[in-house]
């Protein structure tokens, strides 16, 4: 009996790692502005996927200022702001590009993992909600929704949705890891320790599965 202990969730800093936007090109030359179509600046976005994140905000910046119903500049410019720990000003771009009538995936998983990040599961679980509803068949919206259900102790939705990612990437050790740990939440122990032995034996090195087997050992050996 582990004595109502919940199991730390050890997780990688690869799972919550941001989706860089797709829209970075590798022509310098920009484009007429077109509204209809949401391109945004190709040089902008140059800098962006340069992870030249301080010239990115400024040119994003510039970009707004001269097409302010630009929905997907908003959403490169939040993208800038969170690789710089400036994650309110990230909110506010992503909101922005949202109330701009941007309907797109990546921006609501990015939004996901920021209210994750902020310890706000229930928000997450909303845009994270759009996000598998527009990429059903993108493992990482599946995953962070299941994170996000976890977070909740929604714990039947969030193995459905870390499940789900799992087929769609069965290599995924980090959705494997959760998994495990929503086993032992359910009380299901000998299927958690199962899920972390496996996981050990394909990558040795993988360590959130080493550690949170010795906390379940050493849980189970706790007396009432």
């Amino acid at each position: 009996m582990v004595n109502g202990r919940r199991l730390v969730l050890l997780l990688s800093l690869s799972v919550v790692v941001l989706i860089a936007p797709h829209s970075v090109v590798t022509t310098l030359a920009a484009p007429e502005y077109d509204k209809d179509a949401q391109v945004c600046d190709p040089l902008a976005d140059y800098f962006l996927g340069m992870e030249d994140y301080a010239e990115a905000i400024r040119r994003h910046v510039a970009v707004i200022q001269t097409h302010p119903d630009n929905a997907l500049a908003y959403y490169h410019l939040g993208f800038a702001y969170g690789m710089t720990g400036r994650h309110q000003d990230e909110l506010y771009e992503y909101r922005k590009a949202i109330d701009l009538g941007l309907s797109n995936w990546e921006l609501f998983l990015n939004l996901g993992l920021l209210y994750l990040e902020d310890r706000n599961p229930a928000a997450a679980t909303e845009v994270l909600q759009l996000a598998v509803l527009l990429a059903p068949n993108r493992s990482e919206t599946h995953f962070n929704l299941g994170l996000a259900y976890e977070h909740r102790a929604m714990l039947a939705p969030a193995q459905q949705e870390i499940l789900l990612a799992l087929r769609l990437d069965p290599s995924q050790e980090d959705a494997r890891n959760t998994l495990g740990v929503i086993y032992a939440e359910l009380g299901d122990y000998s299927r958690a320790r199962e899920e972390w032995n496996d996981l050990i034996q394909t990558d040795p090195d993988y360590e959130p599965a080493r550690t949170n087997l010795a906390i379940l050992a050493k849980a189970q050996h706790v007396g009432p």
